[in-house]
This record gives C-alpha cells, sequence and structure tokens, in this order.
C-alpha cells in the first residue's frame, strides 16, 4: 500500500561488517603505531595554494585558506579515541590552520619548520615514544627523513615519485579527500577498532 514504512525494525537489522580491508603485512607493521606524523599540504589538504591580489603583508595570515577533508577530520577523532596520537609538522602556518587542528583537538604540532625530523623526534622524546612506534604520512621531499624512520610510511597517490618510493602504503583516495582517513583506517583495523566504531556508528 501507499505510504506505508517498510523498512526492517530496527532490531531485525543485520550487523554492519567491513568491506574495507588491507594487506596483513601492513597490518602487522601497524600493531605498533602510537602516534602519527602529517605533513599538512599535500596530505591534510590537496596540495593548492590560494593567492589573492592582495600583499601578503597586507591580508595577513588570517585571510589565508585551505580546504580540509571531513572525512580525515572524523578519522583523526577516531583515532585519538582509540590511544593514537596525530602529530602535525608543516613547514607553513595560518590561522586556518590552527583553527582546524584546534576542533579536531590536535594539541601537538609544529608550524613552520623545515627541520622536520628534528620536531618528530622532540615529539617522541616528549610522548615517550619511538620511531618504531610511529606512522608517518608525506608527499614531498621534506617529509622523507620522517618517512624513512616510520615503521609504517605513507603517501597519498599523488605524492612525489621518490615519497612513493619508500612508502610502505600508497593511498587510493587522493590528498585532501580521503588519504588521511584511509591511513587512519588501517591503523583502527590493526588496533581491533575499525569493526567496533563500525558497528556503534551503525547501531
Amino acid at each position: 500500500m501507499h505510504g506505508q514504512n517498510h523498512a526492517a525494525p530496527t532490531g531485525d537489522l543485520p550487523d554492519l561488517l567491513p568491506v574495507q580491508s588491507f594487506d596483513a603485512e601492513l597490518l602487522l607493521r601497524a600493531q605498533t603505531v602510537r602516534v602519527l606524523f602529517l605533513d599538512v599540504d599535500g596530505v591534510l589538504t590537496d596540495g593548492g595554494i590560494y593567492i589573492g591580489e592582495q600583499p601578503a603583508a597586507e591580508r595577513g595570515a588570517a585571510e589565508t585558506l585551505k580546504r580540509f577533508s571531513t572525512l580525515d577530520g572524523h578519522g583523526l577523532k577516531m583515532l585519538q579515541s582509540a590511544g593514537i596520537t596525530p602529530v602535525v609538522i608543516t613547514g607553513r602556518d595560518s590561522v586556518a590552520l590552527r583553527a582546524r587542528l584546534g576542533a579536531l583537538g590536535i594539541s601537538h604540532a609544529h608550524y613552520g619548520t623545515e627541520a622536520k625530523r628534528a620536531a618528530a623526534e622532540k615529539t617522541l622524546a616528549d610522548l615517550g615514544l619511538s620511531w618504531a612506534q610511529a606512522a608517518g604520512m608525506g608527499d614531498d621531499w621534506p617529509d622523507l627523513p620522517v618517512l624513512r624512520r616510520c615503521a609504517l610510511a605513507c603517501a597519498p597517490a599523488q605524492a612525489h615519485v621518490e615519497v612513493r618510493a619508500v612508502a610502505h602504503h600508497i593511498c587510493s583516495a587522493p590528498a585532501g579527500g580521503g588519504a588521511v582517513r584511509e591511513l587512519c583506517d588501517l591503523l583502527l583495523t590493526a588496533h581491533g577498532q575499525y569493526v567496533k566504531l563500525l558497528a556503534e556508528a551503525g547501531a
């Protein structure tokens, strides 16, 4: 009859089962990870830079525009709930970036630095962790010193060829459009959290 709701009662819904899977070797590498190092441009964003007509000195950092993915954002929140600490290390700085990281609850960040290895090692020391407990995602040469030392190194699909060459996993999702979420899903799966979180989301 028209107008009737034929949806199954909530109690009859089948359990949600993951459709996403990862290579066993990647999951093994990810099991030790407790900290995730991330670049911003070309990782959390698509790498594009918006330049207006006003000189930078006039418009100020507050008008720097960046586009972020909500998929990545939710993944990073879930990662923190699972006890894995995201850390941002970037050569740039802006009010927009700081606002986004603050909204995601990311308190460990290094802005305006090209010395990414030193920044990562300081964070590891502060957290009492080692490179064997670190994962990382980057897209260009400044990220190589960090990625080469991480237990799990990842890169977006459009990363520079030399970065892709050292990565243990190259994401199918694009930078700024789900690549970081893909890595978060991998880590959550390795730590036995993915199925539980999926079930809670679909309840």
